[in-house]
């Protein structure tokens, strides 16, 4: 009655307007009232329940980010079981960059604490309906943009480890390094330039090994090549590199007559050539099955060790054979062998061998090969050529192409009848010795698979090693004593592994020592069907990895090498890793067909910066802040990351939010997903870039 009292004033028309108006403001009062946040309206949008907003540019020459839309469409999926606390072995990250549930909270990396607990509210709890991933990515190899990840679950809640304060981060600076140091090719652990200049000897090549700064352990960043741009994708990168990302051109001049590499444009292309396959590579490959058909790439043969690689077209080209090279040469020899070896996407390392044993297993090569690697074999009492015995498969090959083996001056005949006095020593037998078209001469020794001729020897030079329940290679001298072949407690002889690719799945007992028999079949038939599932069900659906522009990875506590043999199908490999003083899979690693090597991730790698595109890590974080600072490792991550790839941590809450809070200080777009996985991936930020 009253409103109609009040509604009489007004003409029939004015009376309509304001009735039709207190309608809208009763609906509206009464839809927020019900509404669960008022986020649903966007004029009611408030900074509390924002989790997403505009990007900073990761490049100074990278032009404003718009935020990529992500479906919100998909259906819901049942999620693999995985435990949030569960004890290695685990798994890495990712793979397609495309949710298949849903869509995902977005914020950059300096959101505010508001976003974050709203962040940790969003994410779900164990074993219910999985979090989708994150934005779509896409990658260009001609641009530096790089699409933002996601970033959330800061206050999530979650146990174990890492507790305690957060440590204040240091001012990023980039690195100080010595004289005839690249900055932006700076390796800690080579180029000790204060240690080398210390050395009271470099005979043995002493200044090519390592040396790692002690305390305090470098904290700063590697620069960016000027005009460095995203790697062509594989397998384009195989015979074409951006000249800008490896701009060292004095092999070109070095080797110009042998078909390494030229310059061309913009680029650095790779005819396949080498100093003792001038005419391809291809074709040297060819002509060593013709000569020794038993050697059945990719079938028999597996592993190959290549000693003093150039730029790794031997190892690249068999790649096409289902062969996995492990290619390496010493920093400098050849100015950026090894840092154009993996820019082509082939996998490769620094090392040299000295005085210090190679970071591999004993008995875990099928083939090694040596094209003028310009090693003497012999020298110092024959302990390279004994390191080479050490790491070769019992029945395992040895192809030598060198000089001596077809040149008849002075020099060569005294190194060849050196080479002929120390294989008869240690019981390698010559398979074959030919010349190809080119009268290229090649030599092929093969090892002895039991111990009867050693023991047969008339003098016991060099002498036989005694046997020993722990002789890691990790920092050890090299061996002057023969290592004998292992011989099962059955008596039974070393056996050669099926073939590729059965002996992915297969544990096999051909390691050194008793190492295989600390585990079982069954346990490393568990572990691979864990990563079967996990990659299949979580890394290839739901975390924000671009798969198609990864070609490098590293899996930085590879157990038994479960991740890389997930990813086998995929056109990528995977550098194995088995921190030294973790449980020692790398025989096993070995005898399934993959390689690896041992490291301490409380120094720097042997690598260049800039040289792999997936970096994972899982349930290894713990054990080395109990080492090292955490920032450090972070910086290692950082050194080795390319631009716009991904570093993938599964682990504990705790210790997912400090590499977190770590990585985002180095403005990397990072996403936690399940409360059990920590995606990071690097921009073109660096401390003297424009852009914030």
């Amino acid at each position: 009655m009253a409103i109609s009292s009040a509604l009489s004033f007004l003409s029939d028309r004015k009376r309509h307007i304001v009735i039709s108006i207190a309608l809208v403001i009763l609906l509206s009062s009464l839809f927020l009232l019900l509404s669960p946040a008022p986020s649903v309206l966007p004029f009611f949008f408030s900074p509390t329940s924002r989790l997403s907003s505009s990007f900073s540019p990761v490049a100074a020459s990278a032009p404003p980010q718009t935020p990529i839309p992500v479906s919100a469409s998909a259906a819901p999926q049942t999620p693999i079981p995985v435990s949030a606390d569960a004890s290695p072995p685990e798994t890495p990250v990712g793979i397609s960059g495309r949710s298949s549930n849903g869509s995902v909270d977005l914020h950059p990396a300096d959101t505010a604490a508001s976003a974050s607990k709203a962040a940790a509210n969003a994410l779900p709890q164990h074993h219910s309906t999985p979090t989708p991933a994150a934005a779509e990515v896409s990658t260009s190899v001609d641009t530096k943009e790089i699409p933002t990840g996601v970033s959330g679950g800061r206050g999530a809640e979650g146990g174990g480890g890492g507790g305690g304060g957060e440590e204040e981060l240091p001012s990023w600076e980039l690195c100080a390094v010595g004289k005839r140091v690249e900055p932006a090719d700076y390796i800690p652990c080579l180029d000790n330039v204060k240690a080398v200049n210390a050395l009271k000897s470099m005979r043995h090549m002493e200044h090519r090994e390592r040396h790692c700064p002690t305390e305090p352990r470098p904290r700063c960043l590697v620069p960016l090549p000027a005009g460095y741009r995203l790697p062509l994708p594989w397998p384009r990168s195989r015979d074409m590199i951006w000249y800008n990302n490896v701009p060292h051109p004095k092999l070109v001049e070095y080797k110009k007559d042998q078909n390494w590499v030229r310059k061309s444009g913009n680029y650095f292309v790779f005819p396949g050539g080498g100093t003792q396959f001038k005419a391809g590579v291809t074709r040297y490959i060819r002509f060593i099955e013709q000569i020794m058909p038993q050697i059945k790439w990719g079938t028999h043969t597996r592993t190959v060790l290549d000693v003093g690689c150039g730029v790794a077209s031997f190892g690249g080209y068999l790649l096409d054979r289902n062969v996995i090279t492990m290619s390496f040469a010493p920093q400098d020899e050849h100015e950026a062998q090894i840092q154009f070896a993996l820019e082509r996407g082939i996998p490769a390392l620094l090392a040299v061998i000295g005085t210090q044993k190679l970071p591999f297993p004993d008995n875990a090569f099928d083939v090694i090969h040596c094209a003028r690697c310009r090693v003497h074999w012999y020298a110092d009492g024959g302990k390279p050529l004994l390191e080479l015995n050490r790491v070769l498969r019992p029945g395992g090959y040895y192809i030598w192409s060198a000089t001596p083996v077809y040149r008849r001056g002075k020099r060569d005949e005294d190194d060849w009848n050196a080479m002929v006095t120390l294989t008869k020593s240690i019981c390698w037998r010559t398979v074959v010795k030919s010349k190809d078209v080119n009268k290229i001469g090649v030599v092929i020794y093969q090892k002895p698979t039991s111990n009867s001729c050693y023991i047969e020897r008339r003098t016991n030079e060099p002498p036989l090693c005694s046997r020993r329940d722990d002789h890691s290679p990790w920092y050890t001298p090299l061996d002057s004593c023969l290592l004998l072949p292992v011989v099962s407690s059955s008596g039974e002889q070393n056996s050669w592994p099926i073939s590729w690719p059965g002996r992915l799945k297969i544990r096999y007992s051909t390691s050194s020592g008793n190492f295989s028999t600390k585990f079982s079949q069954e346990k490393i038939d568990s572990d691979t069907k864990h990563w079967n599932g996990l990659v299949s069900e979580v890394y290839s659906s739901e975390l924000a990895v671009n798969w198609s522009s990864i070609r490098n990875v590293m899996d930085m506590n590879a157990g038994f090498g479960g991740f890389a043999a997930s990813l086998i199908n995929r056109p990528l490999w995977v550098m194995n890793i088995v921190p030294f003083d973790q449980p020692d899979t790398l025989p096993i690693i070995f005898n399934r067909g993959l390689i690896g090597l041992y490291h301490d991730w409380c120094e720097s790698f042997n690598t260049y910066p800039r040289t792999y595109d997936l970096l994972h890590m899982h349930y290894l974080l713990q054990s080395l802040t109990n080492r090292c600072d955490i920032i450090e490792i972070a910086v290692e991550i950082d050194r080795i990351l390319r631009p716009g790839r991904w570093f993938v941590l599964k682990d504990n809450v705790g210790m997912i939010r400090k590499m977190d809070r770590v990585l985002r200080s180095l403005h990397y777009k990072t996403a936690i997903m399940k409360r059990q996985f920590l995606v990071a991936r690097k921009g073109f930020w660096r401390p003297d870039s424009t852009s914030s």
